[in-house]
């Protein structure tokens, strides 16, 4: 059948018909915070490169993952930013760590918030890596120690969910093994599966003072160019562990989410980054797009991709737009 029989505009006419025939719908419950926790700091403090965002002390935290709570969202993950770093980042793994502190805060006070722990080293290094270094090399399996304790650390202090994002072979595993011997066994992995080596964390970098102090991180984060280690680089975190895998950034790399959602049946996030959030909002303040239009395409086009879970500065917002 083809024109004047077929009218697909027919379906598009009338609004509530649109919104039923919806294929794809954006959830509050698909969204997850991302929050800066800064040690020593009172109050909070602006991200210059991410307008709207805030370091948070952990006397500010309390309130604002409440405020977050009441628009909607039920998830946040943690970043840290502590006073101290040192060679092997021995503040990611202490157990009175900045992110442990605000682990138990935020559990104590709002028991019902679901906490998700970033496992890094690179806001805790002397260096910027996210692995132990020699020289200028990183290493990878004397860093697998280190990721084993921040991850079992973060477990102890409250956490519901462990999410590795420094790109290590092996490291899924070696998380997994450190939780079950803790007593840890319940708690799933949600694995930074597909991390791409991006220019895209510019932001970040500046929010978390996570630079890297030489060199740069394409060693161990994955080549722009490639699809197909993408999918290797999951199938290999589904076999040592993950329970979650994840693709980012998302917005640049919609192709791999719907690679890995094609070939995985397990729930796929994807991290729409700083930078994707920087872009927006620049766009935004210089009246060159509809602010709130473009947010909620963008979290839709990953949704519609294959993300299951979208992390994104953009969520308190979102929920409540989402409501309305």
């Amino acid at each position: 059948m083809t024109f004047p029989q077929m009218r697909p505009r027919r379906l598009r006419e009338n609004a509530v018909l649109r919104d039923m025939l919806s294929e794809n719908r954006l959830a509050k419950s698909d969204l997850i915070y991302p929050m800066f926790v800064k040690e020593g700091l009172s109050g909070s403090e602006p991200i210059s490169s991410m307008p709207g965002q805030f370091r948070w002390g952990l006397d500010a935290l309390p309130d604002r993952v409440a405020e977050v709570s009441r628009c909607g969202v039920q998830a946040v993950i943690i970043f840290g930013i502590p006073q101290h770093k040192d060679e092997e980042g021995s503040q990611a793994y202490a157990e009175d760590g900045i992110v442990q502190q605000a682990m138990r805060i935020i559990k104590k006070d709002m028991p019902e918030m679901l906490i998700i722990g970033d496992v890094c080293l690179c806001e805790y290094t002397s260096h910027g890596h996210c692995g132990m270094v020699s020289g200028r090399r990183i290493l990878n399996d004397p860093t697998l120690e280190l990721l084993s304790a921040a991850a079992v650390s973060q477990a102890r202090a409250g956490a519901d969910l462990i999410a590795p994002s420094d790109m290590m072979d092996g490291r899924i595993a070696a998380i997994r093994h450190a939780l079950d011997s803790a007593g840890f066994d319940h708690l799933p992995i949600m694995s930074y599966a597909a991390k791409y080596a991006s220019s895209y964390y510019g932001p970040f970098r500046e929010a978390a003072g996570s630079a890297p102090g030489f060199g740069d991180r394409r060693s161990y984060q994955m080549n722009p160019a490639n699809s197909d280690e993408a999918l290797r680089e999951v199938r290999l975190d589904v076999e040592e562990g993950a329970d979650i895998v994840m693709v980012k950034p998302a917005l640049a790399y919609l192709d791999i989410v719907r690679r890995v959602k094609d070939r995985f049946t397990m729930p796929v996030a994807a991290y729409a980054v700083s930078g994707e959030y920087a872009m927006i909002e620049a766009a935004a303040a210089n009246g060159w797009i509809d602010r709130r239009r473009t947010i909620m395409e963008t979290l839709l086009s990953i949704r519609r991709a294959g993300a299951d879970l979208i992390l994104t500065y953009h969520a308190p917002e979102a929920a409540v737009w989402l409501d309305e």
